[in-house]
């Protein structure tokens, strides 16, 4: 099939790296895509479906749209999704569960909306075959997501099964480690994994400079947790296909030929090279060091990382020129294991602690439980040791520059799950350096 519509999902703020993640990987021409609100509109092949869930890191799922109607009530969605051929896509030996997501839908109850969606296939499967499919909602074979707007339906087929930030690697981790996808995301918006991309109305200089990792230049996450950023990003820099190491939905279904995909995993496969870029990580937590190794010995990138365990008030800088920094900062659930700062204040709990003590956000492993002299004492360890180097830092707490005493020079926009923040970019000169009050 030559003519699908499909449609690329993202976390928010990511659409634009996404359209240009979608773009390198199919060759497509900007006419032939669309960036929408959570996701990317595009024509493609059945091969170019594939392409796109192997080598997207930014993407959650590829969906392909089967139908697009108004509707008034849930028999309306009834007959839109009973109109769908669905025993062109799966056999009812495949099990199916429906998805749903909805904004501004005036049904009442999208649990049966989503119901009639599942007795329309299992009728017309019935109709065709004389054989209903059975509905798994654990492990399904074959997963549909319908969409409602305020007067909209679209129905699609999920191609990824799992979604795609189940690499397939990372079977240790914290308990609350941070998505691959938005490991990703964090490493495109630095401009390290691809050329800045600006927002409109953004300044912007005159020629758009390599990516890093095109430049050579080192990456380094000194709160590393179990390892995602610098995994994803020595994965990127050896050139290895994001998914090459999971299956996919796309398996169970009719138009699957396994001898097309062997070649499109051979061909990724060939891709691969030497790392490009060093890539650096270090953690207090000898513990979590030790799941980032063993999670980058699954990754394949075991040769392209360098790890290390310290506190990263500590730490010098690696390797013998500046690079990037990629800093997921202490924030959240996981604000639990102290490091220098950590036991150097006492007193009234600061906006961070607040956060850690509500379990607002996630992320793999914390380094204090007080972030106010944390995040003071890192900036003047940065100022004083990482002279040349950009530090990327994101958080929720929108005032982070003026509590580091740090001026950022770029900051974008990113959500991490329902938690909105910020990427800041700090250029690390010497000079004066913030004393801690």
């Amino acid at each position: 099939m030559n003519a699908l519509s499909l449609f690329v999902p993202c976390a928010a703020g990511v659409e634009a790296y996404l359209a240009c993640e979608v773009a390198q990987i199919t060759g497509l021409p900007a006419t032939a895509m669309q960036t929408l609100r959570g996701g990317v509109q595009l024509q493609a092949s059945w091969r170019e479906a594939l392409l796109l869930n192997l080598h997207s890191r930014l993407g959650m799922r590829v969906l392909i749209q089967l139908a697009h109607a108004p509707y008034l009530n849930e028999q309306d969605i009834y007959q839109t999704a009973l109109a769908v051929p669905w025993e062109m896509w799966f056999t009812p030996r495949e099990s199916f569960r429906i998805d749903f997501t909805a904004q501004h839908s005036p049904l009442k109850s999208l649990n049966f909306a989503a119901l009639r969606v599942k007795d329309a296939i299992a009728d017309r499967f019935r109709d065709k075959t004389g054989v209903r499919p059975d509905v798994d909602t654990q492990r399904p074979a074959v997963r549909v997501h319908l969409h409602l707007s305020e007067k909209h339906q679209t129905v699609y087929l999920d191609t990824s099964g799992e979604p795609l930030f189940k690499r397939g690697w990372r079977e240790d981790k914290g308990d609350a480690p941070l998505k691959e996808t938005l490991a990703a995301a964090m490493l495109a918006a630095s401009g390290w994994s691809m050329p800045p991309v600006y927002a409109p109305g953004e300044t912007r200089p005159d020629t758009l400079p390599l990516a890093g990792v095109d430049q050579g230049l080192p990456l380094y996450d000194p709160c590393c947790g179990s390892g995602t950023i610098a995994i994803e990003a020595a994965q990127i820099a050896c050139r290895i296909a994001a998914g090459g190491q999971r299956h996919f939905g796309f398996e169970r279904l009719r138009l699957f030929d396994a001898h097309v995909w062997r070649q499109l995993q051979q061909e990724a496969i060939a891709q691969q090279c030497a790392p490009r870029a060093a890539v650096f990580g270090s953690d207090v937590a000898f513990r979590m060091v030790d799941f980032a190794r063993r999670n980058g010995e699954r990754a394949g990138v075991a040769h392209a990382i360098e790890w290390r365990g310290g506190d990263a008030l500590q730490r010098m800088p690696p390797g013998d020129k500046p690079g990037w920094m990629l800093v997921n900062p202490p924030y959240g659930e996981r604000i639990d294991t102290a490091g220098v700062a950590g036991a150097s204040r006492q007193g009234k709990p600061t906006e961070t602690a607040w956060l850690a003590s509500n379990a607002i956000a996630g992320r793999e492993s914390g380094q204090v439980q007080d972030g106010g002299d944390f995040f003071l004492q890192l900036a003047s360890h940065w100022k004083k040791h990482f002279s040349g180097w950009s530090a990327w830092v994101l958080t929720p707490e929108l005032k982070l520059p003026g509590r580091m005493r740090l001026k950022e020079s770029r900051k974008v926009p990113m959500w991490n799950g329902p938690i909105e923040c910020r990427m800041f970019r700090f250029d690390l000169r010497a000079g004066a350096t913030p004393e801690p009050r």
